[in-house]
């Protein structure tokens, strides 16, 4: 679990990501409270609202991260972002009007679709071995764990002594600090390959792998799994604890404190169990993980069973989240990374836009029992979806016919020449050689475009 802190660069990367994830999980905590502070029983509608606001711009923003990513140094990007974000938390506390929160997280939020995706991509260029690689995942799962459970638990402490408000003076000292570690690493350029064609084909290219790469279209179905999980625990915490059970502040941090707590564990437990375990099957556990801790939701749960049902919910979602860096990780080219990681970054995100908004008002009107249910029902189907998109035999290296290439292409320069095309087998990723995913009707008819080509051609 601690190879990855052997490679320096590595070392110094996680320790700003930690601090940083640390710091912004304080405004976590202080924009809940805001929220209920300037709205009241209303918090958990402002809260999906600006949680939906915070979702929608990675929606947007983030496949033009992935595009742009290489035009710039990679450090000087990262420390540029963190710098950014941190002048946006430091004007939280002077909100005194709901509007000011949506602008504000639109800001912060912006600035972070163009960070993690960054991060994400780098990761794989410093640690190239897989084994360890799997670790480096699993480190980088505890630090986001460590954003629910340090994070609250550090602001249940500081709640003792101060008003919240001073909870976003923290974050933006962990900012700082986090971004002057960046700034002493040197980190490794983008392949020129990153940048050789246009932005628009950059900012697609990465939603195109996911289309056509069958284990990820199983991943983005259980991406709404996990979507469904976070959002009844993120959204409703404060409602459920403050007006259901009429506790208090340090509640609230607790229970997002467990949610933290049952994710690191898995993250805790994932690099030796994946290696006996496949991920399809680790992961597909993850979505019904999550749709069984919902269920009992429906039971009305006191404050200790609530730490129970978010305990759960977080180890769902590691139990998804933790792999998927090892399945993006395999489905592209390295010099395709960086769109693919910005790509996972934007759909995940577009499934948190669609829960984060009905957590919320649905909430608000419905209540949270028929929350819990809906939710259930949504990453149960969540699961059935992935099962069924992502094949069992998932085998890396497939065999299959370019039809498109010329003879004497340098890429089937060791393929067999067979009907109308060339018939060899590697590692299979979507990439410029090799547009859709093998199957007999996308063989025709790339055959069938081939001899039009070659008849076009003798006219």
């Amino acid at each position: 679990m601690i190879e990855p802190l052997h490679n320096a660069t590595y070392r110094r990367l996680f320790l700003s990501h930690v601090l940083a994830l640390v710091a912004t999980g304080l405004t976590t905590v202080a924009l809940a409270l805001l929220a209920y502070d300037l709205a009241g029983g209303e918090a958990g509608a402002v809260l999906g609202t600006a949680l939906a606001i915070k979702m929608l711009t990675y929606v947007a923003i983030g496949p033009l991260a992935g595009a742009v990513a290489g035009w710039f140094p990679r450090r000087g990007l990262l420390v540029s972002l963190n710098l950014i974000r941190g002048g946006v938390v430091l004007l939280l506390p002077f909100v005194t009007e709901i509007w000011q929160i949506y602008a504000l997280v639109f800001t912060l939020q912006a600035a972070s679709a163009m960070f993690t995706p960054t991060l994400q991509a780098t990761v794989p260029d410093i640690i190239p071995d897989e084994a360890t690689y799997t670790q480096a995942l699993s480190l980088t799962r505890l630090a986001h764990d460590l954003e629910n459970l340090l994070s609250p638990a550090l602001a249940a402490m500081l709640l003792l002594f101060m008003s919240f408000h001073w909870l976003f003076g923290g974050t933006v000292i962990g900012l700082l600090i986090a971004a002057a570690i960046v700034y002493r690493t040197p980190l490794p350029t983008f392949s020129p390959g990153a940048v050789e064609s246009g932005v628009g084909h950059r900012a697609t290219l990465g939603l195109r792998i996911f289309a056509a790469t069958p284990r990820l279209r199983g991943l983005l179905a259980l991406n709404m799994a996990v979507a469904a999980g976070g959002a009844m625990a993120l959204v409703n915490t404060v409602i459920y604890v403050r007006d259901s059970l009429g506790l208090g502040d340090n509640h609230v941090a607790m229970a997002i404190a467990a949610f933290g707590a049952g994710s690191m564990l898995i993250a805790l437990m994932l690099p030796a169990a994946l290696e006996y375990l496949r991920e399809r099957s680790v992961m597909l556990g993850g979505a019904v993980l999550i749709g069984a801790a919902l269920t009992l939701g429906l039971l009305g749960p006191d404050f200790l069973s609530l730490l129970l049902l978010w305990f759960l919910l977080g180890a769902g979602s590691s139990l998804v989240l933790t792999p998927s860096g090892r399945l993006l990780r395999r489905s592209a080219q390295p010099e395709d990374r960086p769109t693919l990681f910005a790509a996972q970054f934007s759909l995940s995100h577009a499934c948190w836009l669609f829960t984060y908004p009905l957590a919320g008002w649905l909430g608000l009107y419905w209540g949270l029992e028929p929350l819990f249910a809906g939710f259930a029902i949504l990453s149960f189907a969540a699961a059935a979806a992935a099962w069924r998109l992502w094949p069992a035999d998932d085998s890396l290296a497939l065999e299959h016919v370019h039809a498109d290439l010329p003879a004497g292409h340098h890429h089937i320069r060791d393929a067999l020449p067979v009907n109308d095309g060339f018939k060899h087998c590697h590692t299979y990723n979507v990439d410029r050689y090799h547009g859709y995913w093998p199957g007999p009707g996308r063989l025709v008819r790339a055959m069938r475009r081939r001899r039009a080509g070659q008849t076009g051609s003798r006219r």
